[in-house]
């Protein structure tokens, strides 16, 4: 074993690219998009290196253009997932015993294979078969995922050095070791950077895993499993188990090797997966650690002293960029009657400006939802405004899903603060506003903390610093990522750690030494290095 504290490079946050006209990146992501167009990718189950095909098929197709299949995805069943734990417990042993630096080596590696020859396939696997944005893709499948690989190991260093202090005599220290058994990494369609990093975060901390992907979102998660393999991830250390939450994830719970649940995704899923787990305890080998961030029903709050270029700025991008499909995106504004007519018509004007359509088209703002549920779902809250008093659509309002599953950006105010569209996570391009007035604004502020049972992400934005400082005071427990004249999405990696409270999630900081501390289990060590040979104390002499 080689000898030395080895530091880890000093992680920087990937440049993001611009795709302007004329550019080489541009040319050559579109390229990479054609050629992926006129493809269909055959996605296996992969389990301890070996490569499982089923023959049972779920085809992964472009949202915007759903007629247009770009992979078919083998799908795990409970035969695949009982051969990926027994893999990943044969791997178990020889990866978590891996020095600790060979272990980032791995991960600094994929994030430069990301970074460069990989960047143009991962990106257009996200736009495609997410319907995501050029620009949208770029800081999520890129950017963020390569911040993820290169602050994960610097944050795991700075675990490993927290040591504690030793009287004369002694030396203490503290080991922290790969917990026993596997974690169970449960990542959603929207960000493929959650995909990526939800398995390795683990994973670089010595656990085994076994990666359930979202179904509607596979074809960028297989990129990035082919991608750890070129870096150099050992067989058995990641597998991928594509399939039905049920097929896969009811045998996973099932076991008792399981050691953790590392998920994001609906917050209704989440509690059935701890409830069952909490069920099951008795037979684990281990109390299993369960890290989670699931919904949000995103706040924006303004002050009668607010910028209104500003406020209608991340108003705009903060509910409808990637069609508000982000767990951090605005979904509810408070406005104040004083302010609220020169918001309404910029706010309005902008949004009907947006151009909306495929992402192969890089003019585009919007593109579609995922699939025909969540286009369903979305439409459901729009129709409730239509069909019921003290709603007004401003604008938007129509969907259609004949070529793909396109919705309109929509502003709604709502007269009642706690209505349904003030209140539940709608996940979709919706804006619901309330405007209200002046000399309510303590009582608005208690409005944004009670409505909603979410606490991930808000906004305030206002001038005078005692506003702003009130203002962060009262909404101190409504966000685990609270902004200040700014939107409340788009945080990034060694900035703003990502997570929150409530019904949001057990806010375990992705992107933190918070997170990976979850995925060790410490042993403290004392050694004594001239022990004592008697039994007798000192006090026993008295005369």
């Amino acid at each position: 074993m080689a000898n030395g504290f080895f530091r880890v490079p000093a992680p920087v946050n990937e440049p993001v690219r611009a795709y302007a006209p004329g550019s080489p990146e541009k040319a050559s992501l579109k390229r990479r998009l054609d050629s992926m167009l006129n493809e269909t990718v055959e996605i296996p189950v992969v389990v301890g290196g070996r490569r499982i095909h089923t023959g049972a098929t779920h085809d992964a197709v472009c949202p915007h253009d759903h007629r247009h299949v770009l992979a078919k995805v083998h799908q795990a069943g409970a035969a695949e997932v009982e051969q990926a734990i027994a893999a990943a417990r044969v791997a178990w042993q020889g990866w978590s015993e891996l020095p600790w630096e060979a272990r980032a080596a791995v991960f600094l590696k994929a994030a430069e294979l990301l970074a460069g020859p990989w960047r143009d396939t991962v990106n257009a696997a996200t736009m495609l078969n997410q319907s995501k944005s050029v620009y949208q893709a770029e800081i999520d499948s890129a950017a963020e995922l390569v911040d993820f690989w290169r602050f994960n190991p610097h944050y795991m260093s700075k675990v490993y050095e927290d040591q504690p202090g030793s009287a004369r005599g002694i030396w203490d220290r503290v080991e922290y070791r790969a917990l026993e058994g596997f974690v169970f990494a449960v990542t959603p369609f929207n960000f493929t950077s959650i995909a990526g990093n939800l398995p390795t975060a683990p994973a670089l901390m010595g656990n085994v895993v076994l990666w359930k992907p979202a179904s509607s979102a596979c074809l960028a998660a297989w990129y990035i499993f082919c991608l750890l393999e070129e870096a150099g991830l050992p067989p058995g250390v990641i597998n991928f188990v594509p399939g039905r939450g049920s097929q896969v994830g009811d045998p996973v719970v099932a076991s008792p090797d399981l050691a953790g649940i590392h998920f994001t995704g609906s917050t209704g899923t989440f509690q059935r997966m701890w409830k069952t787990i909490g069920g099951n305890i008795e037979r684990y080998r281990s109390y299993p650690r369960i890290v989670g961030e699931t919904g949000g029903k995103d706040f924006v709050f303004a002050h009668p002293s607010a910028d209104v270029p500003s406020l209608v700025t991340a108003l705009v991008r903060g509910a409808f960029e990637y069609q508000g499909q982000k767990c951090s995106a605005a979904s509810r504004a408070y406005i104040p009657r004083s302010l609220w007519e020169a918001v309404r018509g910029p706010l309005v004007e902008t949004v009907e400006s947006l151009p909306q359509g495929p992402p192969t088209d890089f003019r585009n703002f919007l593109c579609a939802v995922i699939d025909e549920g969540a286009f369903d779902d979305i439409m459901g809250f729009i129709e409730h405004a239509k069909g019921n008093h003290g709603f007004e659509i401003l604008t938007g309002g129509e969907g259609d899903k004949s070529e793909g599953y396109f919705i309109q950006p929509t502003v709604v105010v709502s007269a009642e603060p706690r209505s349904k569209l003030m209140r539940e996570e709608i996940f979709g391009p919706v804006l619901t506003i309330y405007v209200y007035e002046d000399d309510d604004l303590d009582a608005t502020l208690e409005l944004v903390d009670t409505t909603s049972p979410y606490a991930l992400t808000g906004a305030i934005f206002g001038r005078d610093r005692r506003d702003i400082e009130a203002m962060t005071r009262r909404l101190r427990h409504s966000a685990g990522n609270f902004y200040v004249n700014d939107k409340p999405t788009g945080a990034v990696v060694g900035q703003q750690p990502f997570g929150g409270g409530r019904a949001s999630g057990t806010n375990d900081k992705a992107g933190s030494a918070v997170n990976l501390l979850r995925w060790v289990s410490q042993r403290a060590i004392k050694e004594s290095f001239v022990p004592p040979t008697g039994v007798r104390y000192p006090h026993q002499d008295e005369a």
